[in-house]
């Protein structure tokens, strides 16, 4: 007997699952919360983590959140240190496959330093918020094998 609705085999496509963090001593959360909402009204699925997380709290979250991407905001300077740092906890814990990316006061002599520590991309101030939903849905698309 059939129901009438076909039989697909497609698998359910989910939302794509983001971090949103403030790592370090920086508490000025405005930015990440404006990005954070921006990237909920776009479909994705937020996980924001609040202010003075560390590095180890925001791969831990990612770990247990099952995160596409973790988006670290950073005003303080202490973007070669966090960074790096998350980074290489990334690897540690096997989440190749999430992406790393980030903004706020972040010289742009750095940015290249940065990359070469596998963040994917630094959204300086002014930014736009569909330059970075479009860069997220993009980005993940490719990295679940999708045509972007």
């Amino acid at each position: 007997m059939s129901t009438g609705t076909p039989a697909t085999s497609e698998p359910v496509k989910r939302p794509i699952r983001v971090v949103v963090a403030k790592a370090g001593l920086d508490g000025h959360d405005r930015g990440a919360k404006v990005v954070a909402r921006a990237l909920r009204d776009a479909g994705m699925e937020v996980i924001y983590t609040g202010v003075h997380q560390t590095p180890e709290q925001v791969v831990e979250t990612a770990l247990q959140e099952d995160v596409d991407a973790i988006g670290v905001s950073l005003l303080s300077g202490a973007h070669n240190f966090i960074f790096p740092r998350i980074a290489e906890l990334m690897r540690e814990k096997g989440l190749d496959d999430v992406l790393l990316f980030g903004g706020g006061i972040i010289p742009e002599a750095d940015v290249p330093g940065l990359k070469q520590v596998g963040v994917d991309r630094v959204f300086p101030p002014g930014a736009s918020l569909d330059e970075i939903v479009r860069y997220l849905d993009e980005a993940v698309g490719k990295r679940r094998g999708a045509v972007a």
